[in-house]
């Protein structure tokens, strides 16, 4: 099959050679290494990540063959960032596997060299590619899953790297530690989580960014491992949602110049993160000033921050915590959820555009339903002209009853739950 001119065969029989390779040791079958690299080499993505993974799991088969070969393939492809992928997705492969045998056998770890030999490749691999440097994150999360003190030891000296790729990578790593279940590596993590965390201060905004996305984990999962720290964290947090203008640039394309925001990722990334924290801890936000205010500021920046910010403003107000802030800021949310609902659309728009455009005002219009149904809300006159002159108009009339359906009908179905 590996040699049909079928290409779905071809991957089917990579598959299948990698879940052979995983549970038999094949190092005896002389052909199997040729017919693996060669599937590398296909001019088919698809092959290729077969390949890849058929290579990561022959490899577990004979580990002590196998695994210095492929880390010196690593190696050998610094300056090939497809390559070094691949192979990185392979050690990858290896990690995941022995790390799903030593649940069942505490004795199908690595070895203590094998261990340091992938520890050294992974902080040289730290460099490389973004694409190459997500999977060195990963493959040092799951690795401190088996191995915690050897591992957080390793990225903890990364934290104060003069590269900013090797702090990304120390920092992404967090967010593959953290798992729904009780595990060793918690008590460690707890005492330094705070230092990979306040990387959200670092001069580099990739690298801030992924202190965020590890925020965001560590608060999905396990939120007690960050109480203790959220007096500190979040000033940090709350930064990161405010658009800075040393950050966008314009780019000159000759007929015309193009506004690029470098910050737009992080804010975004920001306002989700939290999202997730005011789920799970909201009497650390609620009645925040600094929270309302980074919760305005969302509504007046990029649909794309819109969107996690009108979802924020519809929990606060069923939360018997957050009505009550919200109620005090009510009429200074007027002003940008108008502004939102009146922007118009370039006569040129394409069908994309349109699509996302619709989706924000049903966004909209939910918050704004909300805020409606807020006890309270109707003695606040700049807000009750707003739904007069605006909601309750024309198009968006349709709209704001149709979304008011929408939310009714999900009670309803809730209640026929319960």
């Amino acid at each position: 099959m590996l040699k049909s001119a079928d290409p779905a065969s071809q991957r089917l029989a990579l598959l299948c050679l990698g879940e052979i390779g995983r549970r038999t040791d094949l190092s005896t079958s002389s052909n199997v290494d040729s017919a693996i690299n060669s599937s590398l080499s296909s001019d088919s993505e698809d092959i290729k990540a077969a390949a890849s993974l058929a290579l990561g799991g022959v490899a577990c088969g004979n580990l002590g063959k196998y695994l210095p070969a492929l880390l010196s393939s690593i190696e050998g492809s610094q300056g090939n960032s497809k390559q070094q992928y691949l192979l990185l997705q392979a050690l990858n492969e290896v990690v995941t596997t022995v790390a799903a045998r030593l649940a069942k056998d505490k004795a199908a770890s690595f070895t203590d060299a094998q261990l340091q030999q992938v520890l050294e490749l992974l902080v040289a691999s730290s460099r490389s590619e973004e694409e190459c440097r997500n999977v060195v994150a990963e493959c040092f999360g799951k690795l401190a899953l088996m191995h915690p003190q050897e591992v957080l030891g390793k990225l903890r000296t990364g934290l104060t790297s003069d590269s900013e790729h090797t702090r990304c990578v120390v920092v992404g790593a967090v967010k593959y530690m953290v798992v729904d279940k009780p595990h060793p590596v918690d008590d460690l993590l707890k005492d330094c989580l705070l230092d990979f965390l306040m990387l959200m201060n670092d001069p580099d905004r990739h690298v801030r960014k992924a202190a965020v996305v590890a925020l965001s984990a560590v608060t999905h999962h396990k939120p007690g491992l960050i109480a203790a720290g959220l007096d500190q964290l979040l000033p940090v947090l709350y930064d990161q949602t405010v658009i800075k203008p040393e950050m966008i640039r314009t780019v000159d394309l000759g007929p015309f110049k193009h506004r690029i925001d470098d910050g737009l990722e992080l804010r975004k990334a920001a306002f989700e993160c939290l999202d997730i924290l005011l789920t799970a801890v909201p009497h650390a936000l609620q009645q925040q000033p600094a929270f309302l205010a980074a919760l305005e500021s969302g509504l007046k920046d990029h649909q794309d921050v819109k969107a996690p910010a009108h979802l924020m403003l519809v929990k606060l107000c069923a939360s018997p915590g957050g009505a009550p802030a919200v109620l005090s800021q009510l009429d200074k949310l007027v002003e940008p959820l108008e502004k939102t609902l009146t922007t118009k659309l370039k006569s040129d728009a394409v069908k994309q555009e349109v699509d996302r455009h619709e989706e924000l005002l049903r966004s909209c219009l939910r918050a704004v339903d909300a805020l409606n149904r807020l006890p309270g809300s109707e003695a606040c006159a700049p807000f009750t002209a707003f739904l007069k002159r605006t909601v309750l108009t024309g198009t968006l009339r349709d709209k704001f009853l149709a979304a008011q359906a929408e939310r009714q009908e999900a009670e309803g179905d809730a209640m026929e739950v319960v």
